[in-house]
Parts: structure tokens; sequence; C-alpha cells
């Protein structure tokens, strides 16, 4: 019922009745949407403001909840004539510690404590852990984290029913706290019974990706695409050190992936963090898989209307990294500025990117090319761009494969992502560098690059004279081929 109410306007609509909308930058932003952006007024000034996609939490809010902001979402996309993108987080499994009598204890260091499978309210000695599997797969030696990390357990004896642990580090432990266990993969699913309704629901709302939560092998990727079915890309998120080290496998299988650095960041010792951030950014660079780094990037504009130097520098360091996408979390969701959050993040990204620096290691970081005719062409569309300062790229496809390749080639000229679906140029809302634009089916090379022509001097990338390099696959409509370049003058 609710997905035939989530109408985007139809193709011509996006090339007639709009004045013409771009970002001076090309890394992208996402934006997390909730109570403090929870009206169309609040999400179309963040959209202006400079968020490329709007991110929806299933961890919090009802279904209501987050079909309203589809169609607010949608409203604002009608509004603009931009494409916009929608992020469906599922939860994922959330290990938890059962309740204590008082509601709170307090956990001291040395001493022991056991986490069993008894429902019964616990005390300082015990509390129930509702998670056999955890039991089942630790071993004498396994660390424990709980409430993020804040405490910590050794594993000392082990019996089918409960683990008894020396306390490492104590401290204040109250009802519900999380649980993790970074040593050990856990035969826990990624998609829990909750998951499967939520993306049940979303999916036939018409969301462009899904947020995968509590990955640590291929095989949770896997899963998830077969239920997605090509109507939404994956979106691994890296939060598990088993996911780490299964790295490779993982992003073979995913469309784009998000390097979550908070549960990353309490399972990892924290001087690893960076480290498995570039790691990260650098394998999805290399396979031409969007990649997103998130969590905590200007987490005082929670509650402050400026960020602090360390946090600006966060986001420059992922900008100059070439990550296609930062992300903002509850900065925008709860936060008290949340304008003043994305507006600021537009600014620091602009103003990296004007950096001749940034420019130069983009360039030093491009990964060596495919080897295939269709990288071979991306390569050739970047370096035809550069050698006569052609103020665009335009790319031409209906999955987005060839604007993907090209995107990997990190090009000095922009890139103009046309292409006849809608969904796919909701997808390129995410890629580094892409200015997405629906046009209607093209059926010629003559007529491609006057399209191409059409639309870069419309959307404002050049001016009659100045020339535009046009790169597609054809046959038109054929997935995955990239094989046809041209430079056109813009008459």
């Amino acid at each position: 019922m609710l997905a035939a109410a989530v109408p985007g306007p139809r193709p011509a609509e996006r090339l007639t009745h709009r004045i013409a909308l771009r970002r001076h930058r090309r890394t992208k932003m996402i934006a997390t949407l909730g109570p403090s952006s929870a009206t169309v007024e609040i999400i179309e000034r963040l959209f202006r403001a400079g968020a490329d996609v709007f991110r929806l939490n299933f961890s919090h809010g009802s279904h209501e909840d987050h079909a309203a902001r589809i169609l607010m979402i949608r409203e604002v996309e009608t509004k603009v004539g931009r494409p916009i993108g929608i992020l469906a987080d599922v939860q994922g499994p959330k290990l938890r510690v059962g309740r204590f009598g008082g509601g709170r204890v307090h956990l001291q260091t040395g001493k022991t404590f056991r986490l069993d499978l008894n429902p019964t309210p616990g005390d300082a000695l015990r509390v129930q852990l509702p998670h056999p599997e955890i039991i089942e797969a630790a071993q004498i030696g396994t660390s424990l984290l709980l409430d993020d990390g804040k405490l910590r357990l050794r594993v000392t004896h082990k019996r089918p029913d409960h683990l008894e642990t020396e306390i490492l580090v104590g401290g204040p432990l109250s009802d519900r706290k999380g649980v993790n266990v970074p040593d050990v993969i856990l035969p826990i699913p990624a998609l829990t019974e909750k998951d499967r309704i939520d993306l049940a629901f979303v999916l036939d709302l018409g969301i462009e990706y899904i947020g995968l939560s509590f990955v640590q092998r291929p095989e949770d990727v896997a899963e998830a695409k077969a239920i997605a079915a090509g109507r939404a890309w994956i979106m691994v998120k890296m939060e598990k050190p088993q996911a780490v080290e299964n790295l490779d496998a993982i992003l073979a299988l995913t469309d784009c992936v998000m390097v979550a650095r908070g549960d990353l960041g309490v399972e990892c010792p924290p001087e690893e963090v960076p480290l498995i951030q570039k790691r990260i950014v650098r394998a999805a660079r290399a396979l031409g898989k969007p990649v997103v780094v998130a969590t905590q990037m200007l987490e005082s504009m929670i509650t402050a209307p400026s960020p602090t130097r360390a946090e600006a520098s966060d986001v420059a360091t992922a900008v100059f990294d070439g990550a296609d996408a930062v992300m903002l979390s509850a900065e925008t969701a709860a936060g008290q500025f949340p304008y003043e959050a994305v507006n600021m993040m537009d600014r620091i990204i602009a103003r990296v990117e004007q950096d001749s620096d940034w420019r130069a290691q983009t360039d030093a970081r491009r990964p060596a090319p495919e080897h295939s005719s269709s990288g071979a062409i991306a390569t050739a569309a970047r370096q035809v761009a550069d050698t006569i300062g052609a103020e665009a790229i335009a790319t031409f496809s209906s999955t987005g494969s060839t604007t993907l390749r090209v995107a990997r080639e990190r090009p000095a000229s922009p890139i103009l992502g046309l292409t006849p679906s809608e969904a796919t140029a909701r997808r390129m809302a995410v890629i580094w560098g892409v200015h997405p634009l629906v046009v209607s089916e093209i059926h010629s090379m003559t007529e491609m690059v006057a399209r191409a022509c059409r639309a870069a001097q419309a959307e404002g990338f050049c001016k009659s004279g100045e020339e535009v390099v046009v790169t597609a696959g054809v046959p038109f409509g054929t997935p995955g081929s990239t094989n046809a370049l041209r430079v056109a003058v813009v008459k």
C-alpha cells in the first residue's frame, strides 16, 4: 500500500522543469534522519546544504516512521529535481546481557563473574547471557567486552550452560548493555528475523542501499544479496575483526562498503582502526566499489554548533584517502545542530578538494587499470579528459557499471552520470564525483553524443565550444560493457 505512494518524477520532468543544482565537490555525504530531521522542510534544507544520501536507522523507529521519511525524501527529490539515495541500515544481531536485580551493579576488577542462561535478575556475581551461541563459541582465554568496551572480561572456565570469567577491567554495568566478542567467529547470521521483516517492508518502497550489520563471512553478504534480488545495492558495514580478516572475499561480493568505526573501534585496538580504515578504502577503490567512512566524524556537533579541530581533520583524512562518501549519524539524527553539521562537513570536503596536495595524492593513489577492455576504456576516458582539459566526462549506463569504472579513475573532470533508470541514478548518488541525471533511452552513437552535450550544458558543466568526453557500452542497454569513447564539442 505504501509502496505505491512513493513516486518520483518521470525522466522528462527531471530534464525540463527544474533549475540545475550541482555540488562543487567530489566526495559525497550521507546524513542520518531521526527526531532532529523529521520534516520535509528540514530534509530539504539538509539536502541543499550538502547531503546526497539519507540514512534510515532501523535500530530505531517504526515501519510507519520510516515509510513517512521515505515519502518526505521523495517529495524533496521531486522539488529539487535531483536523484537522492536512501540507505536502509538494518539492525543486525544485538548481543546483550540480561537484567540486574537493582538495574545496575558494579563489577570489581580482579573478581570473578558468571555469564549464564538463567533468566533470573543478576547481581555482582552473575547475570544472564541470553546467547547460547556465545557460550558455545567461547574458549578459555576468550575476551568479552561489555558496554561498548568499557568493561573487559576473560573466560577462565567453560560449561555447557555458563562461562566463568575474570574481570580484567571493572566498572558500573546496567541492564541490557551490549556484549562484544572480538576473538571468535560467532555462529550467528548477520540477518535476524527482525531484519528480514524490515527488508521485506523497505525493499518494496524503493530504496537504494541496504546497510548490512554484523557481517563476519562472505556467506552473510550472499544471503543479503539473495534477499535484495537486485532491488538495492548491499552496503556491508565493516565492524567486526572477522570481516576485516575476510576483507577480499567480502568485497568481491558486496556492492559497496562502509567503514563502521563504532563497533570496529570496540573490538579492535584503537591504534589499529586508522590502519584498517585505510586498508578498506584502498581495497574498495581498487575494485571500483563505493566506500563510505562513518561514525563519530563530527560527534561534538551533537551538542555544539562547531566541531573540534580533530574532527575536522578526521573528515579531511577520509577525503584525502579517496573515500566515496563520509557519513553523519547522531549529528543529524538526534543532534541539536543538524543543518550546521551538514554545512560544516560540506565546507571541510570542499576546502580539502581545493588543495593542490589533494589532487596530487588522488593521482598518486590511483589503482592500476583493470585488465579488461571496459577498464581500459575508462582509463582512456580519464586520460583523454586530462589531456584536452575536458569540462566533463559523460557516462551512459543502465546499471551504473560504466559510471563506476570512470569514478574508479578519480578524474579531474566532473562525471555526468546519465542513465534511463531512476533507480540507477539514485544509486549513483553515493559514487565519488558523479552528478547523476535521468534521461530517456538512446538508440545511436550520434544521439548519445548530442544528448551528453545538451545535458552537460544544461547542468552548468560547460559552455558552447568546450569539450566533453563521452563513454558508454554499445549496444546500449547491455549491462557491464564499456566499449565506446568519443570526444564532443558542445555547440
